[in-house]
């Protein structure tokens, strides 16, 4: 602000996890390669305080194997965005998600582009660049353009940003189209096999064409690792909770909805419901998580995986406000697009309701809107 810098920063959702961090990092590249004598610094920022990175085990996990360290990342605590705004600096470009929370409605005007691979739940305004598609990972979207780009981008180095490969490179910020590291070696093909399940049709996310996006790197590179070795090693990472207290577990993998001054959150749960209820002291942890934060409810979305790589999902919707835990519970029984398939289990507790949910393939960003519509 001081120097009157005008920033580009690409950002992805406040889950921040590994396809939302790795999106952002390859596209702010590839933006500062290919942007015509650019006067903005492009920043790649991810979306939570620096001191939620360790939960994001996957992610420190990839980035420590490819030695880029977590100093040389920007977090969302480190940079004044409605700084940047008010002072007429900052454009914004979303990855990986589309609907800014309502803390930060402020900069929706400052949105120049959308890259996300859910549907689309509003509109932009007419000068807003929209890629909104349906496939498994938002870094297929991202491989995509990048492929799609001038010649020449998509060259070794480029190639060492989409995938991991030895060596300590230091990335920082991106200024006048020049990436300062000298080559950073992230994995989009890793996280689209990561998002994907290993391109498994049994778990219902992967599309043709992230199959074709991590065929075509591997074509024009053959010298990347094999997909059951770097996929094997992100989901041990990602499905290591251990040692995480119940907090820990509940911020790992959150998003939270906002409705008539209601705070909503949804956690991912990297374990089976049966051990997360037996967690010690669950509820009173449950309890100080929500009114720490201010929630008034929490769904936690358990997800655990067989030798099959095939999905089995649980769910558990807790809150001391009957009415509102039961709106919640009715919104999901009762919901057609999609259907859960819930069948309710015995809770330990009043004020948690538990399910098993038959419908495997649908994720949290298929229950999303259904959670969105009842608050």
């Amino acid at each position: 602000v001081r120097r009157h810098q005008e920033v580009h920063v690409v950002m992805g959702n406040e889950a921040c996890d590994l396809d939302s961090t790795v999106s952002a990092l390859a596209l702010a590249y590839f933006l500062a390669k290919t942007s015509p004598a650019p006067k903005a610094a492009f920043i790649p920022v991810l979306n939570i305080p620096r001191a939620e990175f360790a939960l994001r085990t996957e992610t420190t996990f990839l980035l420590g194997e490819q030695g880029i360290p977590a100093a040389s990342l920007i977090f969302r605590d480190e940079i004044d965005l409605e700084g940047l705004h008010r002072a007429g600096l900052l454009s914004l470009t979303l990855v990986d998600h589309h609907v800014l929370p309502g803390a930060d409605a402020a900069l929706e005007e400052a949105v120049v582009e959308v890259l996300d691979h859910r549907p689309l739940e509003r509109d932009r305004a007419p000068g807003c660049q929209v890629t909104a598609e349906p496939v498994g990972s938002c870094a297929t979207l991202v491989t995509e353009r990048i492929a799609q780009g001038p010649p020449g981008v998509l060259d070794r180095p480029t190639a060492a940003l989409l995938h991991g490969e030895d060596g300590r490179p230091s990335l920082s910020p991106i200024r006048g189209g020049r990436l300062t590291t000298d080559g950073p070696r992230l994995s989009p093909p890793g996280t689209i096999l990561l998002d994907c399940v290993n391109l498994s049709p049994a778990a219902g996310k992967v599309t043709p064409r992230d199959v074709a996006c991590v065929s075509l790197l591997e074509e024009r590179f053959p010298e990347l690792p094999a997909r059951d070795t770097i996929f094997e090693a992100l989901q041990a990472a990602k499905f290591d909770v251990s040692g995480l207290t119940t907090e820990q577990m509940l911020r790992k993998d959150l998003k939270v909805l906002s409705g008539d001054e209601l705070l909503l959150a949804i956690s991912t749960i990297y374990v089976d419901l049966e051990t997360f209820l037996r967690r010690p002291d669950l509820l009173q942890d449950l309890d100080a998580f929500c009114q720490a934060q201010g929630y008034v409810g929490l769904v936690a979305m358990m997800i655990s995986f067989n030798e099959r790589n095939e999905p089995s999902r649980q769910l558990a919707v807790y809150s001391r406000r009957e009415t509102l835990r039961s709106v919640v519970c009715q919104a999901l029984e009762e919901a057609t697009t999609p259907s859960l398939h819930l069948q309710p289990l015995p809770s330990p507790w009043s004020c948690v309701s538990t399910y098993a949910q038959g419908n495997a393939l649908a994720s949290r960003k298929k229950v999303l809107p259904v959670l969105r519509a009842a608050l």
